[in-house]
C-alpha cells in the first residue's frame, strides 16, 4: 500500500494541519497585536512630548537660535534620541545632537552654517499637521513625530522628535521566540498524539477489515468483540448482527436444500423401484401394471407440485412484489372457497363463511386467492369426516382479519413456532398421503409478509387449528356503513 495511502497517515496529517494553521494564527496574531498597541503607545506619548516642546517655544515672540537653544536646556530630554526645532522655513534653529556636544565644552564637529531639515514630517508640520510615523525592523522600534509651533494663530515653526526603542523591540523579538518555542512543543506533541490515536483508530478498522475476509471465505461463526460505545464499537456490534443473520440464512439454506432433495429423492425412488419392478417381470398381468403406472403418475405429480411449489417460494425470495392492487378480501375468500366445495364434498366437510363487506386491501388478485386457498385446502385436508370450516373475513380497527378454522386433527402446542417453516409436517405419514408437501404454509407466510401483512397460527378451543392473516386497511374514497353478510355452504 502507498504511504500516503494508509488512513493512519491520512489521519495524522489531518490532525497535524489543522494544529500546524491554528498555532499559525496564535504565533501571528498575538505579534500583530503587540505591536499594533506598542505602535498607538508611541504615537500617543511622542505626540504629547512634541506638543509640551511646542508650547514652551510659542511663547517666545520670535525664533531664534539663541532663545531656542535657552529654552531647550531647561527642558528635560524625556529620553528621546534626537529633537530638531525650526523656523517656517525649515532651518534648523536646535538639533540636540549637535547642541548638547557645544554645551559638552567639547571641540564643535564642522558643520555648515545653514541647515535646513529636509523631512517630511517637518514639511507637513509647517503646513499645520500633526504627523507620525513609526516602523518595526531588525529588533528596533523607530518612530518619528512633528508638530507646528503656531503663536497668534501662525505657524511660526515645527518641533521634530526621533526614537529609537531597542527594549520594546527585544521585547517583542522575545515574545516571538517563546511563542514559536511553545508552537514547536506543541506540534511534536501533537504529531505524537495523532500518530497514537491513528494507530488505535486503524488498528480497530483492520481487525473489522480482517472479520469481513474472515466471513467472505464463509466463516459465518466469526464475531468481533467491541469495546467502548463509540461508532467503531457501534459498527462492530451491526458487522456481529449481520454475521448472526448470515449465519441463520447459511443455516437455513442448508436445512432448505436437505430437506428439498429429501422430498424429491422420495418420489424418485419410487419412481424407480416402480420402473424396476415392471422390467424386471416379464409376466406381469395387465391390471398389476396398471396399477404400478398409476402410481408413477401419483408421484410424477407429487414431483410437480413440489417443483411449483418451490419455484414459487424461489420467485418469493428474488423478484420484488408486483403491482398491487385495490382488492376486496371477501371476494376473493369466497372465490377460493368455491373452488374447493368439490374436494370437501368428497371428504365430508362443511365450509361455512363469514364475510363482512367493504375490507379492502392493497395486493395482487393471484397473491390474495392463492393465500386464501392454501389455509382453506389445509383446513379441509387434515379434518375429520363429517367436520367443519369456518373461514370469515373482518375489520379490526385499521386492519383486515382473514380467519380460517377447522376442527380436525390440530397442531401440537410445541410444533406451531414451525409449522410456517418449509418442508415442516406436524403428521408425516397423513401429509404425504393428503398429497401435501410441506410448502404451502411457507408460502402463505412469504407472501402476507411481501405484502406488509402477517400471519398467525394457534390451536382452536375444542380441537382443530386456528390461522388468522392480517393486512393493513386500503380506505381508499369514502365507505358506506358497514354490514355483515352470512351464509353456510353444505357439501
Amino acid at each position: 500500500m502507498p504511504f500516503f495511502a494508509s488512513l493512519q497517515v491520512k489521519y495524522a496529517l489531518s490532525y497535524l494541519v489543522v494544529i500546524t494553521l491554528v498555532l499559525a494564527l496564535l504565533n501571528t496574531y498575538p505579534v500583530l497585536a503587540s505591536q499594533d498597541l506598542l505602535f498607538t503607545s508611541k504615537r500617543d506619548s511622542l505626540k504629547s512630548q512634541s506638543a509640551v516642546i511646542a508650547s514652551a517655544l510659542m511663547e517666545l515672540e520670535t525664533l531664534t537660535s539663541d532663545q531656542v537653544v535657552r529654552v531647550m536646556n531647561l527642558l528635560d530630554d524625556m529620553g528621546l534620541s534626537r529633537i530638531l526645532v525650526t523656523d517656517p522655513a525649515g532651518l534648523v534653529l536646535y538639533d540636540s545632537a549637535t547642541d548638547k556636544w557645544n554645551s559638552s565644552g567639547k571641540e564643535e564637529p564642522e558643520e555648515p552654517q545653514y541647515r535646513y531639515a529636509l523631512y517630511q514630517e517637518v514639511a507637513a508640520a509647517l503646513e499645520g499637521k500633526d504627523v507620525f510615523y513609526s516602523h518595526y525592523a531588525d529588533g528596533v522600534f523607530t518612530s518619528t513625530a512633528a508638530v507646528p509651533i503656531v503663536s497668534r494663530g501662525m505657524t511660526t515653526g515645527a518641533v521634530y522628535v526621533l526614537e529609537t526603542d531597542r527594549e520594546q523591540g527585544n521585547l517583542l523579538q522575545s515574545l516571538q521566540q517563546n511563542l514559536a518555542n511553545i508552537s514547536a512543543v506543541i506540534v511534536a506533541s501533537a504529531l505524537v498524539v495523532s500518530l497514537f490515536f491513528s494507530k488505535m483508530l486503524t488498528a480497530r478498522i483492520a481487525a473489522l477489515l480482517h472479520a469481513f475476509r474472515v466471513v467472505g471465505e464463509g466463516e459465518y461463526g466469526h464475531r468481533l468483540q467491541p469495546a467502548g460505545r463509540d461508532e467503531m464499537a457501534q459498527l462492530a456490534q451491526e458487522f456481529n448482527r449481520l454475521t448472526d443473520r448470515l449465519q441463520t440464512t447459511e443455516e437455513v439454506r442448508r436445512r432448505f436444500v436437505s430437506d428439498a432433495s429429501h422430498e424429491l429423492k422420495t418420489p424418485l425412488a419410487s419412481i424407480r423401484l416402480l420402473t424396476d419392478s415392471i422390467l424386471q417381470n416379464q409376466q406381469m398381468d395387465q391390471e398389476t401394471l396398471r396399477d404400478f403406472v398409476k402410481d408413477i403418475g401419483d408421484e410424477a405429480e407429487r414431483l410437480t407440485r413440489i417443483t411449483e411449489h418451490l419455484l414459487a417460494l424461489t420467485r418469493l425470495d428474488s423478484l420484488p412484489a408486483g403491482k398491487t392492487d385495490r382488492v376486496d378480501t371477501g371476494a376473493v375468500l369466497e372465490r377460493a372457497v368455491n373452488m374447493l366445495l368439490p374436494v370437501a364434498d368428497a371428504a365430508g366437510v362443511t365450509i361455512r363463511t363469514s364475510v363482512k363487506p367493504e375490507c379492502n386491501i392493497r395486493c395482487t388478485q393471484d397473491d390474495l386467492y392463492q393465500i386464501c386457498y392454501n389455509l382453506v385446502e389445509n383446513a379441509v385436508k387434515y379434518n375429520y369426516p363429517q367436520g367443519s370450516v369456518s373461514a370469515s373475513v373482518t375489520r379490526d380497527g385499521e386492519q383486515v382479519l382473514i380467519e380460517v378454522s377447522d376442527t380436525g386433527i390440530g397442531i401440537p402446542e410445541e410444533d406451531l413456532p414451525k409449522v410456517f417453516n418449509r418442508f415442516y409436517r406436524v403428521d408425516k405419514a397423513r401429509s404425504r398421503a393428503a398429497g401435501g408437501t410441506g410448502l404451502g404454509l411457507s408460502i402463505v407466510r412469504d407472501t402476507v409478509r411481501r405484502h406488509g401483512g402477517w400471519v398467525t397460527a394457534r390451536a382452536r378451543p375444542g380441537g382443530g387449528s386456528l390461522f388468522t392473516v392480517g393486512f393493513p386497511l386500503d380506505r381508499g374514497e369514502l365507505e358506506a356503513p358497514e354490514g355483515e353478510a352470512e351464509k353456510g355452504v353444505q357439501p
